[in-house]
């Protein structure tokens, strides 16, 4: 199924249809002086596209249809995945996958938002907008981590929880707020990965963490762009002046002391390496976990409650 090309991407997908067509042509042989001069092409376009990007079009890379999502990195970064279901009340959430299994040898909890590729599975997994039953699941499972002394790895990549009637009957409010609680009170390390969109309370409701990375060109935010512009100014064309308002990108994100850590992407944004993606990822997974893991359980506790405290703090002089 073809994805939608975002028009100041065409020059890449173009050169990168132009690339396959001439791997495929000099296939078992020596790569061919245009296939050569192509890829030159493509890495400078890239370089060209990319040093120039505004928050909008980091938020629309972040939303790139081909972008890995958790299910990506559950299969790259761990191994014996256990996926649980249903949150022992009401159903079970695909937007939500939680389970448990093992990193570099020791066994982990991970929780994550999972959008789908096709429309079948977009429909499935509700474009990655949780209901309630998808945050007590993973709660379940982070309660179990806590319990058994695993540290969880959260995957951030969701417009916002899911605002049907349905959900609100079911009280999404109250298991975001419920979710925010036990998390930053959880014994346990909890690494928090951002790796497309970080949309509002239906993010922060897997996001409380000791660590937060993000993505080079992942988004987090109170609202989306689209709906800060409806909202302040009933014009949704305004997004691109919501976006830059917002500060939504990992550079901001850092300098404000929300993020952590900024992971780098592949040239052209993780979908175009999605293997290379992951490796930075497990790396960065890997560094901070071990640092993590040699800090008490109580300091972790302490340490995470103040991190978030202190987060938007304002000094008047």
């Amino acid at each position: 199924m073809a994805s939608p090309t975002l028009p100041f991407l065409e020059p890449i997908e173009n050169l990168r249809a132009q690339i396959r067509e001439l791997e495929h042509a000099s296939a078992g042989s020596k790569p061919s002086a245009a296939l050569v001069k192509t890829r030159r092409v493509l890495a400078s376009t890239i370089d060209s596209v990319f040093s120039s990007l505004t928050p909008y079009q980091r938020c629309q890379v972040a939303r790139h249809p081909d972008r890995p999502y958790t299910l990506d990195y559950v299969k790259a970064l761990f191994s014996e995945f256990t996926e649980l279901h249903g949150d022992r009340r009401f159903a079970d959430d695909p937007a939500v996958i939680a389970g448990f299994a093992v990193f570099d040898g020791d066994p982990v909890a991970v929780v994550g938002h999972q959008k789908g590729r096709d429309t079948t599975a977009k429909l499935y997994r509700n474009f990655g907008m949780p209901r309630p039953e998808g945050y007590r699941k993973a709660l379940r499972v982070m309660e179990l981590a806590g319990r058994y002394r695993r540290p969880v790895i959260s995957f951030i990549d969701t417009p916002g929880a899911y605002p049907g009637i349905d959900a609100e009957e079911r009280g999404q409010a109250e298991a975001i707020a419920f979710n925010l609680m036990e998390m930053a009170r959880l014994p346990v390390p909890i690494i928090v990965v951002v790796t497309g969109e970080g949309g509002s309370g239906g993010a922060l409701g897997l996001g409380v963490g000791d660590r937060i990375l993000m993505l080079e060109h992942a988004v987090y935010s109170v609202i989306s762009p689209e709906g800060c512009a409806a909202i302040l100014w009933k014009d949704q064309a305004r997004a691109e002046d919501a976006a830059r308002a917002l500060r939504l990108t990992a550079k901001d994100l850092k300098e404000l002391g929300v993020t952590d850590e900024i992971l780098p992407e592949p040239g052209g944004g993780a979908h175009m390496d999605p293997q290379a993606m992951a490796k930075t990822v497990e790396a960065a997974v890997r560094r901070n976990l071990k640092q993590l893991r040699r800090v008490r359980p109580d300091t972790l506790v302490v340490r995470r409650y103040k991190k978030y405290r202190e987060m938007g703090m304002v000094t008047v002089r």
